[in-house]
């Protein structure tokens, strides 16, 4: 872990909940000025922990009505048959997350598709076809309660 300052948590916290904002606004609101504010984020960045910066789309709107989480127990869990999973998920634009497990499964996904059609479609030409499937076990949303990215910053 990386030792972070409190200036450091502010800019990391500012920027999780508005990744937009300007280096000037970001300054601003952790009491610097705007170089050595551009600086430290920067250095975040170049030290891996600022991964990179997305739009938070509502998926609803562009045309994915279904959310599915997929639990998926493989035949072989050798290193060769988890990479070959994982890289093939890679592959599949609809698995938004791909999470390897400890325990009875080996994986857990998170899916999006237009309908229930179409995720039907998706599960049976692309996900149980995958290398070293042995069984696929899916549970659609119903309701979203929460959904925070990143990680919870005390500053």
């Amino acid at each position: 872990m990386i030792n972070l300052d409190e200036i450091d948590r502010r800019l990391l916290a500012e920027l999780q909940d508005e990744g937009r904002i300007t280096n000037v606004e970001l300054a601003q609101r952790v009491g610097l000025t705007a170089p050595p504010c551009l600086r430290r984020v920067r250095s975040l960045e170049e030290a891996g922990i600022i991964q990179g910066y997305h739009a938070d789309l509502d998926p609803s709107k562009l045309g994915f009505t279904i959310t599915v989480f997929a639990l998926v127990s493989l035949k072989s869990q050798a290193e060769e048959a988890l990479r070959a999973f994982e890289d093939h998920m890679k592959g599949l634009a609809e698995v938004r997350e791909c999470h390897m497990l400890n325990g009875e499964i080996d994986f857990i996904l998170k899916i999006v598709s237009r309908d229930l059609q179409s995720f039907q479609e998706f599960l049976t030409s692309k996900l149980t076809p995958a290398p070293n499937v042995d069984s696929v076990k899916t549970s659609l949303t119903i309701r979203t309660s929460k959904s925070i990215p990143g990680v919870p910053l005390e500053v």
